[in-house]
């Protein structure tokens, strides 16, 4: 069965300082990118579709899209400010993107079959998408799949994060997730607001096309509750998660080996670096990725 990688780009990384996305990190002059699609394609996945803006369409067609030529199908949709459903507009002064829940929607003309989703600047590891895959190629109907990681090792030593802190029942059906910003790492261990152990989500999800008509009903709802806002975002994680309360959807929780790692602000930087070294001096990645 073929399944999609769709691939969350829009954002510009207003903290890190620039297009993070197109950011070497690898000894080859990788991108954490590179690392995701290739893991991809080594699980199984014959397509990525990649969200992204207009307005850096053409640089992350030359300086990314291409580089998968030949390798795997290449797709694109585009996150719009006003690709809303009928009868809403956006506020006139609004310039901040919908947030991650908008985003797999704009991906809904391009997307038909099972497919997983990921940020375009976090590292998952080849068994997160092993378990994906696995998991998306007998999904069915509104079950769908989180690959969960542990909070402890998803933090930055260079400020707040945003995190889903989520909850499952003993069977590792995800019960629901919190969206919670502003933790710093000080925040995980003995006196702190989280214990380290929690099951947090880094947006790598496995759906189904049935994904797309529970979105847009809560989009719906969001927007008659918040379209006037300028700031307000809609979340792909609390999206779920109220699909879950309605019984209208079940998500099961894969627990993975991989280690997450991820940019959010430029000094972390290095130790992704380190990190990825590691891995190729392990062997687990060839020195040079898409090598001709």
């Amino acid at each position: 069965m073929a399944f999609t990688l769709v691939v969350l780009a829009a954002g510009m990384g207003s903290r890190y300082g620039g297009l993070k996305q197109v950011d070497p990190v690898g000894p080859g002059g990788e991108t954490v990118l590179d690392y995701a699609v290739f893991d991809a394609v080594r699980a199984g996945f014959t397509r990525v579709v990649f969200v992204i803006r207009h307005d850096f369409e053409a640089v992350f067609r030359e300086r990314i899209g291409a580089r998968y030529s030949g390798r795997i199908a290449v797709d694109y949709a585009y996150q719009r400010l006003d690709e809303l459903p009928d009868g809403f507009t956006p506020p006139r002064d609004r310039e901040k993107p919908w947030g991650t829940g908008h985003a797999v929607w704009c991906a809904r003309g391009v997307v038909r079959e099972n497919f997983a989703v990921i940020n375009a600047d976090d590292f998952y590891g080849a068994d997160s998408f092993r378990q994906l895959a696995g998991f998306l190629a007998a999904a069915h109907g509104p079950a769908f799949a989180m690959v969960g990681f542990t909070l402890a090792n998803t933090l930055s030593e260079h400020g707040s994060v945003a995190r889903g802190i989520c909850s499952a029942d003993a069977e590792g059906a995800l019960r629901s997730i919190v969206e919670t910003t502003d933790i710093h790492a000080a925040d995980v261990g003995p006196g702190g607001r989280f214990t380290g152990a929690e099951i947090a989500s880094m947006n790598c999800w496995g759906f189904t096309p049935a994904l797309f008509d529970g979105l847009e009903t809560q989009l719906r709802e969001f927007l008659a509750r918040h379209a006037s806002e300028s700031k307000k975002e809609f979340y792909l994680p609390a999206s779920v998660s109220a699909m879950i309360a309605r019984g209208e959807a079940t998500v099961r929780v894969l627990p993975t080996v991989s280690t997450w790692f991820g940019i959010t602000y430029r000094e972390d930087k290095p130790r992704v670096e380190a990190a990825i070294a590691g891995l190729v001096a392990a062997g687990h990645y060839p020195a040079r990725l898409f090598s001709p």
